[in-house]
């Protein structure tokens, strides 16, 4: 695909989930398609005619095996946050019909306890899971991701620690 093809497709819906514990730490799993660090907070789409935060709370336990009842929205992003995929990957991806994601962000506090959280989900997208201080977490994502990131620590931040 040749950049202007890639500038000309659309994003795709999607939501983030900020999952924090009672200690200002925040949910970090490492993909499993990666090899090399790629952590990252859970994160999906919106299905057809799904509200947004109820598609963060299926998509929170889809990956992490935390259910809704486990936890309480504390807040959202004021907007959607885009971030665009390096060029190479975009075919790869979504059957090339997508050059990134618009992402609507939600800060949960997670309520239980560790044995709650699960990644050996019936589709596993980490290989393990910690928990991190927000800027520890920008130190080890992606770096296509970092500004989306830093964008979802600066609204949330006071409301984790």
């Amino acid at each position: 695909m040749k950049p202007e093809d890639i500038l000309a497709l659309p994003y795709r819906p999607c939501v983030g989930i900020m999952l924090c514990n009672p200690y200002g730490s925040v949910f970090a799993g490492q993909r499993l398609d990666s090899s090399f660090d790629a952590w990252q907070m859970p994160q999906g789409g919106i299905e057809k005619g799904e509200d947004p935060q109820d598609a963060a709370l299926r998509e929170l336990e889809e990956e992490t095996g935390v259910p809704a009842s486990a936890v309480e929205v504390l807040a959202e992003t004021s907007d959607w946050i885009p971030y665009d995929l390096p060029h190479h990957l975009v075919p790869k991806l979504w059957k090339g019909r997508y050059r990134g994601q618009k992402q609507r962000w939600f800060l949960l506090r997670f309520l239980g306890d560790d044995s709650l959280i699960n990644i050996a989900t019936k589709k596993p997208e980490f290989s393990h899971w910690c928990w991190l201080h927000p800027k520890e977490l920008l130190e080890k994502i992606v770096p296509f991701k970092r500004d989306t990131y830093e964008r979802v620590i600066r609204e949330f931040v006071e409301k984790v620690e």
